[in-house]
Parts: structure tokens; C-alpha cells; sequence
């Protein structure tokens, strides 16, 4: 009885908890007061009516908490300003050739000499001049902040809610000030121990890439690795295995297990102090605390470290309990000690996947033959059953993945972490013989990477759906139990039918003579989706970075498999800007067989053809001219950016690059007469475009410009903003509204629905 009443409170805690997740804002604070005295009531006067209170006090916790997280954010009127801190180096500084990047836990905050009430953790650039940073040092900075502020497209993570979980209350970088000063430094901490075992590893190991994956597998120390590196265990599915996560704290506990029950084996005669039972569960706890310690106590380890205390503690207690009660009790401290931990992807597949492997996975036999058919249908499980939220959180999926964690997780936690472990005890205690250790872990990384490396280019390694449906999601999840029921059970097969909606959903496409227009949100830069019946057209790709930080990669791929295009059959970029064309080569690459056109070639990092005015092409009844650039530019000028006129039956979308005021006459005779176009606004809205001459000619039925938020160009300009006001055009800012969806029907006028932010409204957004 006590069993079922564990896993209805932690349901019923979990229900309500997660309601409050996915309100588009929270209401006043005395609701949570008012709403646990409720609570609080029915769990005393109404035994029977418990798991409803479990479930309101659920309610009452996360509206509290997240009613906390939210006040602590820096507040609004004090966004692009100078703000004196000081505070505390958290984590593992980043230091790149662009900047210095590093997690600051704030003590003292002031503006003009007044003290601030801001507490949290902020995120920070440090862009020139940045000294060599040490974990755990205080500093006093001169810090720009803005509040948490992301990117929101189809397919694209959520930074926003992944600020909020993390606690990070802004985001700033490091002005030029004098007044910079490193203030005291502890003799020891922590992140200074995982530094110095990362320090010890890399000039241990000669090979660079090999040492950054060891380093990761110790200490959790991912600043080596790449872009690439992570793009080859996504298409794997062993992300998990990369850096100390849940998994790692699991294999350290196991350990500890292990070395109990090897030294009553030895010491047959412990076992009259003290039972082998208590003992194995102590040395969990203690080693999974330890490896949670070297992993800096990041929430995902917290979270598992939870889950192997409260099995410990019931052990230790000698209380009898069974895997669903240690279960439920796990998630009821969880969410306990962080509701917020509900925003995670970790979160739900660690439940979800123990939660599988109990109800479906059943010993058969003992011996070596019995491990291995469990471990590889331990695998088969975790891979289809996991596969419904993969692709709900990330997008994608690996078909390979099954395969690539077969070998990966025996190697990993076996022979890797325990190599790594081992090697990481030496150099406290003799470092000499650390040496060949940390070679031999490094030699088994190299081969096991060369190995996911050759996996990652099988065919199924990238799988990509459109986006993924709530109820879509709940008819897999409930497929792959019902596929994984025990043998005897009827009509297993037909948990294959729930995954179709999944699979195979519908996708609408726009009729003859119609097309479909996404302008995403990409920040500072530009990049369009265009789509007619059967093709695909991209115009422009954001910006890459000097940190790697590709929104070609990380923003317009995603949103194309959203959108649910498989393929792309011209790729346009307007000129050679970085903001417009520094994504092309992650999209060229993706889409090798797409045409390809630029205004400014020779700038381009991809061969890409000369667009010049009076190409023209149809695509199902839809046309498309080249309006701009007249010929082949020589010189450098936005004005060589290629301007591009859609054409439908219902209506045209004229897209305009960066163009000023001087080409804008041209292009604006080139539309010539017809019926009204919807504009892309050039040049973000800079204040040497969009001149009243060009606004009158063109009569916009509405306008979009792409321009990144508090950017420091402050595009649009108001004086821009003006002219479209007065000349009655409504204008719409992806910088406002997130990706903007428009409709150029066959049969009607164009339509707009509303902004990618205001459709998925939650309350970390507002």
C-alpha cells in the first residue's frame, strides 16, 4: 500500500508542477500562498483526496519557485547598462582566440555608487584584453547586462528556459574599464581540483583530441571539444556519454558496490560489524558524491545523486522497497529540491528510460551469455522507447544509436571511466605513474572516436522529423510500452501503428501558384525559408562566429527540418556579409545539390554562381526574378546584394538584402505595377534605407525586418520606423516576435500569423 501511495504522490507532484511550466505567465504571487493552504487543508481533513493535494502543493512549489527565478532576473529598466559586480568565478573558464566566456556568481552589484538587489549567476564575454581567469577566483567587473534573451525558431532550443532551469539571471560582457581588479582567491575549491586534473591530463597526453575527450570523461571538462565532436555523438546518440552526466555518477556508485563486495569477499568477517547490504549502499552514495563533486555539482549529477540517496538511505534503513517506490521517492526529492528540473531534457529521459527498462526488461539466466543479451536488449529498449522524447527535445534522432551505445557504454564504463578514475587517484599520489594510465585511457578514446566517427556517416545516423506534436509524442511513448510488454501479451506489433503520427505526420503543403515564407529570427543577420508546392528556396543564412557558433548549423538547419523539407533546391545568399552569409557553407553542405547564387561571389567561403538582374525561374506556378544587382560588382557594397521578387497568384514578397536608399529607386521601378508586396525590409531597417520615396512607390501591404534584440547597431531605427508609421505599413521585428510565419495563399491575400515568440508564449519569455 505504501508502494502505490509513493508513486500517486510523485505523480500527482509531478502534474503539477509541470502545469505551471506551460503558463504563458505566472500569476500573482499570493496565488501560491493561497493555493498551499488549500493543500494543506485537503491532506488533512480528506485522507482519501491526498494525491489532489500532493498535486496543488505541486502547483504552489513550482509557481512559487518559478514566481522566485524570475524576480531574480535582472530588471528591464537596467538593460544596456554598466553595472559595477562583483563576484565569483563558477565553473571551468572558457578562453578562445575571440573571447574569454565564464560564469560569474554575483555578491555585490552597484549602478552609479548605489547598491542593486541582484543575486544569480551571470554569463560573461570578456572580448579583449581578457587576463588568464582561474576557477573559483572574485572579481570586480564593469559589466553591459541584459536579461536572458534567446533565439526562437522551429526546431530551435530554448535558451530562455534553459537560462531559467540553470539559474542565470543575465548575460553581459566586460566593458573597458580601469577599475577591473582580481580580488582574493581561495587556496582550494572544486572547480580549482577538476582544473588541475584537467591541467595533469592534457600534459599527459600528447595528442590534443584525445586528451580533450579524456578530460571531459574525468572531469567534465568539455572546452576542448569541438563543434564537429559533438555533431558525431549526436549522430550516435552517445552525448550523454561525452561529459560527466547522470550516467557517470551511476557508473562511479556501481563501483563503489563493487569495491564492497570485493573486500567482503576478502574480509569475510565485515559482515559481523556491519551488513554487506548497508555497506555496498554507503559506498554508492559516497563515490557517486565524490564524482559528482568532480563534476562541479551540475544538475544533471545533482539530480542523479538524489535518485542514488534516496535508494541508499532506504537501504540503509533496512526498509524494504521496491524499484517503482525508489523511483517515485527519487522524483519526489527532485522535484522538491528543484521543480525547475521539469524544463530539462535529462530529467525526462532518465525517468522515462528507468522507468522502461523496470517494466519491460526481465533477467533471464546468469552468466556472461545472460549479461550480454540483456545489455543488447537493454539497448534495443532504451533506443526506441527514448526515441519519442529525443526527437521531441533536439529534433533528431540517431537510427544507429542502438549500435554506437552497445559498444560505447560497456567501453565507457568499464574500461574508460575506471582508467580515468584510476589515473586521476595517481596524480594526487604519484604522478609518474599516472602517466602511462592516462596513455592507455586516451589510447582507447582515440580508437573508440575513430570508430563513432566512421558510424556517424552511416545512412540513419541524422534523422530528422517535423516538429513534434504533444499528442504525437504521447501515442509513441505509450507504442513502445506496448511494444516492449512482456511475451504472452496479444498484439504487440500494434504499439508499431502509435508511432505513425509520429513518423509519418501530416505535412501541408501550399497549393499550386501559393507559397509559404519563414522569416527566422537569427539575431543581428537575415535568413528567409521560402517554400512552393514542391521546391525550396534559402535566402541568406545568419551569421558564423569566431567561437565557431555557426546559426547556419544552429538555427536555420533545425528550422528546415521542422518545417519538414527534406530538401532545399536553391540556396541565395544576398551578399557577403557575415550576417547574411556566414551560415552558407553549413548549408550548402547539408544540401549539396542545391543552385547556388550570391550578390558578391568572390566573398563567398562556397562556390557560388553571380545573381544579376533579369534571371528569372518558375517554380509550381510561382515566379521568381532577380531584380538587383544590375551587373557584377567590383567593388564592395551592399548595394551588390541580390534583390528577389516572388511572385503568386494571391500575392508577392519582395525580399531585399541590404540595399540602400541609392539602389532602392531602381529596384522599386524594377517591381513595376500589380498588386501590393509584402516587404522585407533592407538593411534591418538601418537609417540609409527604406526612404519614404521607396515606402510610397512600393505601398507594402506590411513589412518584416530582421534584426537582433538591444542590437548595437539599433536597428530599426526610429526614424525608419517612422516613415513605415506615417505611410500606414505595419511593421513586424523577428527581434519582437521570434520567426515569422507568412501565407501568399493562390486563392487570397497574404496573410501573417502571429510571431514564433507569441505562439509559444510561456512565462520565462516574458
Amino acid at each position: 500500500m505504501a508502494h502505490r501511495s509513493a508513486i500517486k504522490a510523485a505523480l500527482a507532484l509531478l502534474v503539477g508542477v509541470l502545469a505551471v511550466q506551460w503558463l504563458p505567465q505566472l500569476p500573482p504571487r499570493w496565488c501560491a500562498p493561497s493555493i498551499l493552504l488549500i493543500a494543506t487543508g485537503l491532506a488533512w481533513r480528506c485522507p482519501g483526496w491526498r494525491w489532489l493535494a500532493c498535486l496543488l502543493f505541486g502547483i504552489a512549489w513550482a509557481l512559487w519557485r518559478g514566481s522566485l527565478a524570475m524576480d531574480a532576473r535582472l530588471p528591464r529598466n537596467l538593460e544596456g547598462r554598466d553595472v559595477s559586480v562583483t563576484g565569483t568565478l563558477v565553473g571551468l573558464p572558457l578562453a578562445r582566440t575571440d573571447a574569454s566566456r565564464f560564469t560569474l556568481r554575483v555578491q555585490r552589484a552597484t549602478l552609479d555608487g548605489q547598491p542593486l538587489d541582484l543575486h544569480g549567476r551571470i554569463t560573461v564575454s570578456w572580448y579583449e584584453g581578457a587576463p588568464p581567469l582561474q576557477p573559483c577566483t572574485r572579481w570586480h567587473l564593469l559589466l553591459r547586462l541584459k536579461r536572458p534573451r534567446g533565439l526562437l525558431d522551429p526546431g530551435v532550443a530554448d535558451s530562455e528556459r534553459s537560462a531559467l532551469e540553470r539559474g542565470i539571471v543575465a548575460t553581459g560582457y566586460v566593458r573597458d574599464d580601469d577599475g577591473h581588479a582580481a580580488l582574493s582567491a581561495p587556496s582550494w575549491c572544486l572547480d580549482g581540483l577538476r582544473a588541475a586534473i584537467a591541467r595533469g591530463i592534457e600534459a599527459r597526453v600528447r595528442d590534443r583530441h584525445d586528451a580533450a575527450l579524456l578530460r571531459a570523461f574525468a572531469v567534465g571538462d568539455t572546452r576542448g571539444l569541438s563543434q564537429d565532436d559533438w555533431a558525431v555523438a549526436r549522430a550516435n546518440g552517445v552525448s550523454h556519454l561525452i561529459a560527466i552526466s547522470g550516467f557517470h555518477v551511476g557508473v562511479a556508485a556501481l563501483f563503489g558496490v563493487w569495491l564492497v563486495m570485493l573486500t567482503y569477499a576478502l574480509w569475510p568477517r565485515l559482515g559481523l560489524y556491519l551488513p554487506r547490504a548497508q555497506a555496498q549502499a554507503a559506498a554508492a552514495l559516497l563515490a557517486a558524491g565524490v564524482y559528482s563533486a568532480l563534476a562541479g555539482f551540475g544538475l544533471p549529477t545533482v539530480r542523479t545523486l538524489l535518485m542514488i540517496a534516496v535508494i541508499a538511505l532506504a537501504r540503509c534503513s533496512r526498509r524494504g522497497s521496491s524499484g517503482a517506490q525508489s523511483l517515485a521517492l527519487a522524483m519526489i526529492a527532485i522535484l522538491l529540491f528543484d521543480p525547475l528540473a521539469v524544463l530539462a531534457a535529462g530529467f525526462w529521459l532518465s525517468f522515462v528510460g528507468v522507468t522502461f527498462l523496470m517494466l519491460c526488461l526481465q533477467a533471464r539466466g546468469r552468466g556472461l551469455r545472460a549479461f550480454v543479451r540483456e545489455l543488447t536488449s537493454a539497448q534495443l529498449l532504451m533506443t526506441v522507447a527514448l526515441l519519442p522524447l529525443t526527437l521531441w527535445f533536439f529534433g533528431q534522432a540517431s537510427l544507429v544509436g542502438a549500435l554506437s551505445n552497445l559498444i560505447a557504454v560497456p567501453l565507457v564504463s568499464f574500461v574508460i571511466v575506471p582508467c580515468a578514475l584510476f589515473g586521476m587517484l595517481l596524480l594526487a599520489a604519484c604522478p609518474p605513474l599516472a602517466t602511462p594510465v592516462l596513455w592507455l585511457a586516451a589510447r582507447i578514446v582515440h580508437g573508440q572516436w575513430w570508430l563513432l566517427e566512421h558510424m556517424a556517416t552511416w545512412p540513419g545516423a541524422h534523422c530528422y522529423l517535423p516538429l513534434v506534436q504533444a499528442p504525437a509524442l504521447l501515442l509513441a511513448v505509450v507504442g513502445a510500452w506496448w511494444l516492449f510488454m512482456p511475451r504472452g501479451v496479444p498484439l504487440r506489433w500494434f504499439g508499431l501503428l502509435l508511432f505513425l503520427p509520429l513518423l509519418w505526420p501530416p505535412r501541408p503543403l501550399p497549393a499550386e501558384g501559393a507559397f509559404q515564407v519563414w522569416v527566422l529570427d537569427v539575431g543581428q543577420g537575415l535568413s528567409v525559408v521560402l517554400r512552393t508546392r514542391d521546391h525550396t528556396l534559402v535566402y541568406d543564412t545568419g551569421a558564423r562566429f569566431p567561437s565557431g557558433f555557426d546559426l547556419g548549423d544552429a538555427v536555420v538547419l533545425p528550422s528546415i527540418h521542422a518545417l519538414g523539407i527534406d530538401s532545399v533546391d536553391m540556396l541565395m545568399i544576398s551578399h557577403g556579409d557575415n550576417d547574411h552569409a556566414g551560415g552558407a557553407a553549413a548549408v550548402a553542405s547539408a544540401f549539396p545539390q542545391a543552385r547556388r547564387l550570391a550578390g558578391e561571389p568572390a566573398r563567398m567561403t562556397v562556390s557560388m554562381a553571380q545573381c544579376l538582374a533579369g534571371q528569372s525561374w518558375q517554380w509550381d506556378e510561382v515566379r521568381f526574378r532577380i531584380l538587383n544587382p544590375p551587373r557584377a560588382g567590383v567593388i564592395r557594397t551592399n548595394n551588390n546584394s541580390c534583390v528577389l521578387l516572388v511572385e503568386g497568384r494571391g500575392g508577392r514578397m519582395l525580399l531585399t538584402g541590404d540595399i540602400s536608399s541609392l539602389a532602392e529607386p531602381a529596384v522599386a521601378a524594377a517591381v513595376g505595377a500589380g498588386s501590393r508586396p509584402v516587404l522585407l525590409v533592407p538593411h534591418h531597417g538601418s537609417k540609409s534605407s527604406s526612404s519614404a520615396a521607396f515606402i510610397a512607390a512600393l505601398r507594402p501591404t506590411l513589412a518584416v525586418v530582421s534584426a537582433g534584440w538591444r542590437n548595437r547597431f539599433g536597428h530599426p531605427r526610429p526614424e525608419v520606423l517612422a516613415r513605415y508609421a506615417k505611410a500606414g505599413v505595419p511593421l513586424f521585428n523577428t527581434a519582437l516576435e521570434g520567426a515569422i510565419r507568412l501565407d501568399f495563399p493562390a486563392d487570397g491575400p497574404p496573410g501573417r500569423e502571429s510571431g514564433w515568440r507569441r505562439r509559444q508564449r510561456r512565462y520565462w519569455r516574458e
